[in-house]
């Protein structure tokens, strides 16, 4: 199995595993952890992209071909995430969302916000709190990460 095939089911693997950590705890609800989700996945992201690259440049890859290897990493990983967040907020925890909404309007009338205004916003949210919205936001996200740190990491791993 190729390093990049190797990275992306790590990083796919570990985000729908850390997801299903922060269900089973009910971290996601709490307002003052649920920042950790996108941290630990972002850390994913990069731990999976910085080691492929080291194993392709060791490999002769140039600048170019090593971005693209960060980028068929996020690709293999978006093939494990999008299912497993679908698997997560249809089949695990189906109420996610509706949780979600109710979390929001608790930190916005902590906040002072107004009935109004909590409404609002409360309707902005959930034109993209959808199982589908958010399985492709994870892709989304998976794939300009990937991009980013390969253009980064690229830059500095070189073949010795």
């Amino acid at each position: 199995m190729s390093s990049i095939v190797k990275a992306g089911l790590f990083l796919g693997i570990t985000v729908i595993i850390w997801i299903f950590i922060m269900g089973f705890t009910g971290w996601f609800l709490d307002p003052t952890l649920a920042f950790l989700f996108p941290l630990v996945a972002t850390t994913l992201n990069i731990i999976a992209i910085i080691w492929c690259l080291r194993v392709t440049a060791a490999e002769g890859r140039r600048y170019g071909g090593q971005i693209l290897a960060g980028l068929l990493v996020g690709l293999v990983a978006s093939i494990v995430i999008f299912p497993g967040s679908l698997l997560f907020t249809t089949v695990a925890f189906p109420d996610y969302f509706a949780q979600l909404q109710d979390m929001g309007r608790q930190v916005y009338a902590a906040q002072g916000w107004n009935e109004a205004e909590i409404k609002a916003a409360l309707e902005v949210n959930a034109a993209v709190q959808t199982p589908f919205w958010q399985a492709l936001l994870g892709v989304v996200a998976t794939m300009v990460t990937s991009l980013v740190v390969s253009l980064i990491t690229a830059g500095f791993v070189r073949a010795k």
